[in-house]
């Protein structure tokens, strides 16, 4: 694997190399996290793995990349630290046919990194080519960046007689990119899941609202033993998660 450039152009910045964009390159088979959204916590650098095709028979300086973007490809705001590429995997040499794999690093520490960079990116690939050139091409694949989210539970009492009942609680809260630090998530629909024992999958049982800092609460009966826990679907800037499971035997 081979250093690409360290780019840290979060909003704002534009990093465009200097001289004229170029023909002469395609880039396909673009992937970027496996087509997954990208969740990011409040202190983690994110690892985002893609894979790439490019074909060209001009001559380049260094490795292509591909990177998450907005507003033009070659001008607007890109979101990455640093990029680490891999050599040029040849699959057709006289056509200048190669495959490359690529580590792009996003650490939500970085002070142009806030909470507006969550939502809807699009994917830009770009290489740099000999005589101070380049050439960027928009490879017309949406990117989701979201902030992550945690949920927590609590079923009480444990153990309980059957039949009695229930009380589940819990939270969910949201990363906050502004401050580094998961905050309360209000007003958020919330699905209750009991996986009975002896099973090995969860049902939704009830769904539930959070209220100012992200609380949830909800009472059921008790039929059986078995495993409780949250889970949150997310949303277009907000990760899905579900909370460990708090088991209850029923005597």
């Amino acid at each position: 694997m081979t250093a690409g450039g360290v780019a840290v152009a979060f909003a704002g910045a534009a990093a465009v190399p200097a001289g004229a964009a170029e023909g002469g390159v395609s880039f396909t088979e673009v992937a970027v996290n496996g087509g997954k959204p990208i969740v990011i916590g409040v202190k983690e650098e994110v690892e985002v793995h893609a894979v790439f095709r490019m074909t060209t028979k001009l001559k380049y300086d260094s490795g292509p990349t591909v990177f998450p973007y907005r507003g033009r490809p070659d001008g607007g705001d890109t979101l990455h630290s640093s990029v680490i590429g891999s050599d040029c995997e040849i699959v057709n040499k006289a056509k200048g046919v190669c495959d490359f794999e690529e580590r792009l690093y996003i650490d939500p520490r970085h002070l142009d990194f806030g909470n507006e960079d969550a939502g809807t990116w699009r994917t830009a690939a770009r290489v740099l080519l000999a005589g101070d050139a380049h050439d960027t091409d928009d490879e017309n694949l949406p990117l989701q960046v979201k902030r992550a989210t945690r949920v927590t539970v609590n079923a009480s009492p444990e153990p309980v007689a059957k039949g009695k009942t229930i009380t589940v609680s819990g939270r969910v809260t949201r990363a906050n990119w502004d401050t580094h630090t998961y905050q309360g998530y209000a007003g958020r629909t919330v699905s209750l899941q009991f996986k009975a024992a002896g099973t090995s999958s969860y049902r939704t049982v009830r769904k539930a609202t959070s209220n100012s800092t992200g609380a949830l609460k909800a009472t059921v009966k008790a039929t059986g033993p078995g495993t409780w826990r949250w889970t949150y679907y997310g949303n277009s800037t907000s990760g899905a998660r579900s909370s460990t499971g708090d088991y209850v035997a029923v005597r």
